[in-house]
């Protein structure tokens, strides 16, 4: 995928992805602060503002970095800073990439994956994106294939949220529940997935 390419699958993702909006409001709410709908929708506006306004002609690197900023902007939350410095870390990844492969995918999800680990002091296993991303990112390098990756990619994250729901959470707003969040859906790891979903759906007849 080039960058021109890159640009049109992230808005046509971030077009899709709000549809979810209510699902992870309700998701957030049981073991949040409930604004994590928010977070997606204002995020997604504000990146396909942003993708409009950098028009073409942009790296990916430098694509990567203008959505981060737009999200970051666009919510002064905690899920909204880590997403942001998760993309960032991955867009340095991609500094002379110009066609992306599963491989660089992979590489970026993991670079995503451990600025969230670092920044949110949180590992796989706690009850958060990570436990979708992580997962998810390593299936992304196992097929040469773009289509099948994101296939297996789906499948791990749907996986690791069946998994984990039965988990106590164990960082953010979510561990204050302690007990009482076993047995519920961690909202992160969810947006994760309909991010992943959002992509599929947005730009399989690319």
């Amino acid at each position: 995928m080039d960058a021109t390419g890159l640009s049109r699958a992230i808005r046509n993702t971030m077009v899709e992805i709000k549809q979810y909006a209510d699902e992870l409001r309700d998701l957030d709410t049981a073991l949040g602060d409930g604004d994590l709908g928010i977070t997606v929708s204002l995020g997604a506006d504000a990146i396909i503002e942003a993708l409009d306004a950098a028009g073409a002609n942009v790296s990916p690197e430098e694509t990567i970095r203008t959505c981060a900023k737009a999200f970051a902007n666009a919510n002064p939350s905690t899920m909204a800073a880590l997403v942001a410095g998760a993309l960032l870390s991955g867009s340095r990844l991609w500094a002379s990439s110009k066609n992306l492969t599963t491989a660089d995918a992979s590489a970026f999800a993991k670079a995503a994956g451990d600025s969230i680990s670092k920044r949110g002091k949180s590992v796989v296993g706690d009850k958060t994106i990570l436990d979708a991303l992580v997962p998810a990112g390593e299936a992304l390098g196992t097929s040469a294939s773009a289509a099948e990756a994101l296939d297996r990619a789906i499948a791990a994250a749907e996986r690791a949220i069946a998994e984990t729901t039965s988990m106590q959470s164990r960082r953010g707003r979510a561990s204050w529940l302690q007990e009482r969040s076993i047995g519920l859906q961690d909202p992160g790891a969810t947006a994760f997935l309909r991010f992943l979903e959002s992509w599929k759906a947005a730009n399989v007849a690319d």
